[in-house]
């Protein structure tokens, strides 16, 4: 069986001393859909995975998935860890703000029609999902102040903290510094900031879109009011490139319960993914190997015939 193996990547070794933020990628010309290039890391004295995704500008949970197995309080010095930097584009009209949920993945693409931000989030956890929605900025507000619901004020009163009915700006607030109202349902779902940079790239929220602080405040210096904005949950994405390859992306399915977490999550197959995996040309081992290990790596899985 041919070993599976990520896209051109190319290699850096360094103390981290400062973060990326949003990473900004040239839109293919050609019809292609595979973006920039993987990195390696090589680990260094007292690193956490965390920190390492965050000077990346990747999420938590997409660096941990590409390196299978790593402790990602105590990684070991002098490992190298690949850092997914290359990605396909999901399926989906190239306008606005993208969310694709499986990919824990912000993608705003800029008006000039040619580039593409894409930022780690942070969003919902179990029982608190985001759902997915056609929508688009309702608000835009600066230095925020938070109303919990009274579901959420439940919830920490449980745990004996008493919340304020409203929280103001400032250190304490959980919105951070900037915050994009969608105006889907009424209004309660939130593309922020944070206080803490925990929780970008892991499902932790209330089910709200978590940004790192600094890419909030880029992101809201760009979109305006009535910015289109479609959350999705494509777990798999694939494409047939110009040059003939086929590649295939498979990142963890979203869990949907407690009990889901405790057993191996199903890869749920659309009618598109049965066809191209397939047709002829693709690989079968390699791609059975791809939706085992879910890694959300862009992979070689064949070239087109004739």
């Amino acid at each position: 069986m041919e070993k599976m193996k990520p896209l051109l990547f190319i290699c850096f070794a360094f103390s981290l001393a400062f973060r990326a933020s949003a990473i900004t990628y040239d839109l293919p010309d050609d019809g292609s859909r595979l973006l920039g290039e993987n990195q390696v890391h090589q680990v260094q004295q007292g690193e956490t995975i965390a920190l390492i995704a965050e000077h990346y500008g990747v999420g938590f949970l997409a660096l941990m998935a590409a390196n299978k197995g790593v402790d990602p309080f105590l990684p070991e010095v002098g490992r190298q860890l690949l850092i997914p930097t290359q990605i396909l584009l999901p399926d989906v009209e190239r306008k606005g703000v993208v969310v694709n949920l499986a990919e824990l993945r912000l993608y705003y693409f800029r008006p000039n029609g040619t580039q593409v931000d894409v930022l780690p989030i942070g969003i919902g956890r179990i029982g608190r999902e985001t759902p997915e929605m056609s929508t688009y900025i309702s608000q835009k507000r600066e230095n925020p102040t938070w109303t919990p619901t009274q579901n959420i004020r439940n919830e920490y009163a449980a745990k004996g903290i008493i919340l304020p009915q409203v929280i103001q700006a400032g250190p304490e607030n959980p919105l951070g510094e900037y915050a994009l109202r969608l105006a889907y349902g009424s209004g309660e779902y939130l593309i922020h900031g944070t206080n803490k940079d925990f929780g970008v790239g892991l499902r932790v929220s209330s089910g709200c879109i978590r940004l790192f602080p600094n890419d909030i405040e880029y992101l809201f210096s760009q979109v305006d009011v009535k910015t289109p904005v479609r959350i999705i949950d494509q777990a798999i994405k694939h494409s047939v490139e110009p040059s003939g390859e086929y590649l295939l992306e498979v990142h963890q399915p979203l869990n949907r319960s407690q009990q889901e977490v405790q057993q191996a999550t199903t890869l749920r197959l659309s009618r598109d993914n049965i066809k191209f995996i397939t047709q002829a040309g693709v690989d079968s081992s390699i791609v059975n190997q791809a939706l085992k290990s879910q890694q959300g790596i862009a992979l070689r899985v064949g070239l087109k015939q004739g």
